[in-house]
């Protein structure tokens, strides 16, 4: 660009020339600034337009774990409305894990892969004691029963009319019962009845078969053993399925009152996620949408409910782990009476610590 030629004549002209000069540089220098910072604007604009900010990461997935009922996939079928509404309430998925067996229920609890799960006593307690878990809520039933029972089954025609006809033929019989965490299927008669005569059943027996209680209530009706564990719960589900089997057995003996399963939950997740599903299972089958959610739970095991409750429903389950490993101890060989009197000395402290214990945690 050429440089502007200044007039040689009057100085004020020539004033006024250099003024005006100045001013139009001056308007020419504006121009162009304002310009780059349009350009800049639309420019960044532009940018921020092509990259969107980001979204909040999504919520974890809730792991939702589920004491097995006959199949895994037959628990998952059945558990799947109430998780359903679970999701919606709490706004996030909820992931079901339905295991065949207690130890494998048992053992996803100890590598922290469940946040929450419906378990029998004795799995409560471990967790409860050892994973980092806590009670929230009790199962109810809709006929108003505070528990269930364990039975012995034996087939109809069976020679064994009563329990003293058992224990006459140690040796002799075949036996079916559940996992040793199963309350019903192993703790329970092995508390009331084996350790109570100094017997241990995996021993009394010709032969043990573990199974789950669907399966050991077959194997008696077809013949496949002769006596098996059970409980009136689960009974009156194989009456609905299996009609045919459930005609060819008799009951043997039943136990004293178990209380209900409960709902365990994770202590490390937040307290404001563990209060809104302590809110949801506690609440469920109870408002506005009070039928279809009735509905919804009968799937599982004519279930009408939860009921709030805390550790402290677990000590008779403590008690339970405690007479067993008491009555064990003294059916055992000691070379003296110092050395069981200690055994049974540590059994009376450690009890009464987790009693104590469950009891403080009561919320």
């Amino acid at each position: 660009m050429s440089e502007p030629i200044c007039p040689r004549g009057d100085k004020a002209l020539r004033r006024g020339w250099i003024s005006r000069s100045w001013q139009g540089l001056a308007r020419s220098a504006s121009w162009r600034a304002a310009i780059g910072l349009s350009l800049l604007w639309l420019f960044s604009t532009a940018a921020s337009a092509a990259t969107p900010s980001p979204s909040p990461p999504a919520a974890r997935p809730l792991t939702f774990g589920i004491l097995p009922i006959g199949g895994p996939s037959e628990s998952l079928d059945a558990w799947r409305p109430f998780l359903d509404d679970m999701e919606r309430a709490l706004h996030r998925p909820v992931r079901s894990v339905s295991v065949s067996t207690y130890e494998g229920l048992a053992q996803a609890l100890a590598e922290e892969r469940i946040d929450m799960a419906f378990v029998s006593g004795k799995l409560a307690l471990d967790a409860v004691t050892r994973d980092q878990m806590q009670v929230i809520a009790q199962l109810t039933r809709g006929d108003g029963s505070k528990g269930y029972y364990s039975v012995l089954l034996v087939e109809k025609s069976s020679p064994l009319r009563s329990v003293d006809d058992l224990f006459k033929r140690p040796g002799k019989l075949r036996y079916a019962r559940g996992e040793a965490l199963s309350v019903s299927g192993y703790v329970v008669p092995e508390t009331q009845l084996f350790a109570n005569r100094k017997l241990d059943s995996d021993t009394f027996f010709a032969s043990v078969m573990v199974d789950n209680h669907q399966n050991n209530a077959l194997a008696v009706a077809n013949g496949e053993v002769d006596v098996a564990t059970n409980n009136t719960a689960d009974m009156e589900r194989f009456a609905t399925h299996f009609p045919e089997q459930n005609a060819r057995l008799r009951t043997l003996w039943t136990s004293s009152l178990i209380p209900h399963a409960v709902i365990i939950i994770r202590t490390d997740l937040p307290p404001d996620l563990r209060d809104r599903i302590t809110q949801f299972v506690t609440s469920y089958g109870k408002g506005k949408n009070a039928v279809a959610e009735l509905a919804k739970l009968k799937l599982i095991h004519d279930i009408s409910g939860f009921a709030p409750a805390g550790n402290e429903t677990l000590v008779p389950f403590a008690d339970m782990a405690y007479t067993l490993d008491r009555r064990r101890a003294l059916s055992a060989q000691w070379v003296n009476d110092a050395a069981l009197n200690t055994r049974l000395q540590k059994l009376d402290t450690e009890h009464e610590s987790l009693v104590r214990k469950l009891i403080a945690a009561k919320p």
